[in-house]
Formats: C-alpha cells, sequence, structure tokens
C-alpha cells in the first residue's frame, strides 16, 4: 500500500471511520468504489459542495471508482438532517430540473470519462410497497431518536413526519446497491452514513469506510453555505459576481476558506498569515483566494478581469479622505445590522437589515446579499450605507 496515498486521502478529513477499514480495502490492490450522494435541492453546485468534490477528485486521481449519486428520489424527502423542522418537499418537476444542472456542473471538476452518474430513483421507483416496508422493518424507531436533530425535535415537542425516519434508510440502502466501499459526506451526514454500513452488513455486505469532511460556512460566517439562506457562491456564477462575494467574506473567515477550497500548501498559507500579523492588508490575500477560485472555474483570463473590475467599482464609490473612525468590542464577532447601528449607519439593527435587503450595503466595496452576515473580531472594514454613508470599523 502507498502510504503518500494514504496519507493524501487523509487530508482534510474530519474523521474516517474505522481508519483500519481503509487500509485494509487499500491493501485490496483494486480501485475502491466511492460513494457520495447530492440531493438536487437547488440549481447550482456552490462553493460548500466543493470541500467533498475535491477529496472525490483526488480519490479519482489515485485511480478509484466515482459513483456521484445524484439523489432524485432522495430529494423528493428532503434530508432532515440539522434541521429543526420538516422540510419543504420539492415537485418532481423542480427535482428532474436541479438534477440536470448537477450533472452538467459536476464534470467542471471530475472527469467525465470516468464519473458514475447514477440516480436513485432508478432502484427506488422498482420498489413495491412490501419491500419499502421491509427496509423499514431494519431500523428501530429508538435507533432513529439516537439521531440528534430527531431527538431535539422529539424533546421540545416539535414534529417529527413518518417519512423523514425513510431518509437515511434510503441514503444507506443506496449504498447497498452500489456496493459501495467508502462513502464520503459532510459532518453533518455521519448519521445517515452509519446507517449505510448497517445495512449493508444486514445484505451479507462488506461494510464501507466513512469519510466525514468539514463543512464549509456561507458568506454569514456562521451557517452553513446553502442557496436557501442565500450566503453561497455558485460555481457557475458571473467571474465579477464570485470575486465580490468572496471579497465580502471576513478577514478571520478568510484562512478557512483556503483550508478547505485552497490547492495552496500549507508552507504557503502559513507565510501569508505571517504577512498579514506584519503589516499587509488582508484585503492582498483576499485577492489570492478570489483568483484561485475563478481561475478554477472559468479562466485566468476572467479572474484577471473580474479583479478589475472589482478594484474599478471600488475606487467608483468614492470613498471620502476623512472616513469616521469606529472601534467596537467583542468576544467573537457581531452581526452586521448591529454593527451599522453602532457605526451610526443606521438608526436601528431592523433598519441595517432592511438596508442589506434593498441592497444598499457594502463591506469593503462588496454588496452585501445576506441579512445573517458577521465581521469577525480582529476585522477593520469600510461601511458603507446608500451612495454617502461610511465608517472605517475596526471590530477588537
Amino acid at each position: 500500500m502507498d502510504k503518500k496515498a494514504l496519507e493524501l486521502i487523509k487530508q482534510g478529513t474530519d474523521e474516517i471511520i474505522p481508519e483500519k477499514e481503509l487500509i485494509s480495502k487499500l491493501k485490496l490492490g483494486r480501485p475502491l468504489k466511492i460513494k457520495a450522494g447530492f440531493d438536487p435541492t437547488a440549481s447550482d453546485i456552490h462553493l460548500g459542495h466543493m470541500v467533498l468534490i475535491n477529496k472525490l477528485k483526488q480519490l479519482q486521481d489515485l485511480g478509484h471508482e466515482i459513483h456521484f449519486l445524484i439523489g432524485d428520489f432522495t430529494g423528493l424527502i428532503g434530508d432532515p438532517s440539522g434541521k429543526n423542522a420538516t422540510r419543504k418537499p420539492l415537485t418532481t418537476k423542480e427535482v428532474a430540473e436541479n438534477a440536470k444542472t448537477y450533472k452538467e456542473q459536476i464534470f467542471k471538476v471530475l472527469d467525465s470519462k470516468k464519473t458514475h452518474i447514477c440516480f436513485n430513483s432508478t432502484w427506488m421507483n422498482k420498489m413495491s410497497a412490501s419491500d419499502l416496508i421491509a427496509l423499514a422493518g431494519k431500523y428501530t424507531v429508538a435507533r432513529m431518536l439516537e439521531r440528534d436533530d430527531f431527538q431535539k425535535r422529539y424533546s421540545s415537542g416539535n414534529p417529527i413526519s413518518i417519512h423523514e425516519f425513510l431518509y437515511p434508510l434510503i441514503q444507506g440502502y443506496d449504498s447497498v446497491v452500489l456496493e459501495a466501499d467508502i462513502e464520503l459526506g459532510g459532518t453533518d451526514q455521519k448519521f445517515n452514513l452509519l446507517v449505510g454500513r448497517e445495512l449493508q452488513k444486514d445484505y451479507g455486505q462488506t461494510p464501507q469506510v466513512i469519510m466525514t469532511l468539514p463543512i464549509l460556512e456561507g458568506l454569514d460566517g456562521v451557517k452553513k453555505m446553502s442557496k436557501s439562506l442565500d450566503n453561497y457562491i455558485g460555481i457557475t456564477e458571473e467571474p465579477e459576481e464570485m470575486f465580490g462575494k468572496i471579497m465580502s467574506i471576513s478577514d478571520d473567515m478568510m484562512w478557512r476558506y483556503f483550508e478547505l477550497l485552497s490547492s495552496n500548501n500549507q508552507e504557503t498559507l502559513s507565510q501569508w498569515q505571517k504577512d498579514v500579523k506584519q503589516g499587509t492588508n488582508p484585503r492582498d490575500i483576499k485577492f489570492e483566494l478570489a483568483n484561485e477560485i475563478i481561475e478554477r472555474f472559468h479562466n485566468k483570463k476572467a479572474a484577471v478581469r473580474a479583479k478589475e473590475d472589482f478594484i474599478t467599482k471600488f475606487q467608483k464609490n468614492k470613498i471620502p479622505d476623512q472616513v469616521p473612525e469606529v472601534t467596537i468590542r467583542v468576544d467573537h464577532q457581531m452581526p452586521l445590522p448591529n454593527i451599522l447601528k453602532i457605526a451610526g449607519l443606521v438608526k436601528s439593527s431592523s433598519e441595517g437589515v432592511r438596508m442589506i435587503q434593498q441592497g444598499g450595503v457594502k463591506v469593503d466595496g462588496a454588496r452585501v446579499t445576506s441579512t445573517e452576515t458577521v465581521i469577525e473580531k480582529g476585522s477593520t472594514v469600510i461601511l458603507q450605507v446608500g451612495k454617502r454613508k461610511f465608517a472605517k470599523t475596526s471590530l477588537i
């Protein structure tokens, strides 16, 4: 077994369950079946998905067999992971349209000739009612309630629909059908992935190894990147839009994006962190992040144009020579609407929310789109509300 390959596989993962089984599978000397499922709940793949997809690409380059599973059947249920209420189900038409875009976008990263695209409706639509009952009989309600989000909803009296219990069972059954050797998922998917292991044992298969990866926070710096929360960066967005969104993330969150998305080595990142501590403007380092991501999903010329466009727009904001300076003490971070109020740019935090919703707020020249945006401790930013209100704000 190649030890360097093992280290590469482990790099950036949160957990491997169990690692000794991964080593045993790698010693088999054959391409392993790698499964990763994506429910087409929105039309675009975004940077949050790329943490997992980048790992798929690594495994593909090592010669393993990638099965990119589009959950067009599970998407009709809605993944309950991390949810405190039943999700609104999508229509068959919405799922089909979103699945089509996923199939097109994934090949911006993965090799189309070496990637197996599969849909779980292929086998689930053929399952009879008695088959589904037999599958449901393989897990107990008590086991389901061990799941943290189900337990919280049950304890607080929030309803749990029966069909939500089926979600992890069907995701696990997908692993049985594909005979997966390894399944990848975010840290919030751990319960579902473990169900897959148990079902494979029930069906007489060697259980899959689980690899969980960190979840990338969205532009608000707090919640998981999600289109429904409007805190995402889609990989097919226009270069200028992507560049502006990347520049809007906080200086501290920038390092998290580098860690999970960049191909730069740790030595380079460490040097950039030293440079910032010694006085380099974090914005200059953020330019590097924006350039790398846009070049990856578009091209080098597009990245150059997007940077020039951003700088031009920033300069055209006509920031006054004398901008009021405000210092705010925080423990870790503060919501942007609150900061706007303290800085005297709005009369209340609720007005700050409205201004963000109306597109009238910019941070360092980039328009903010999420009302849940936060600014991290240690950041110094130029805030703008409307055309004439500015404040240089430092959070300490």
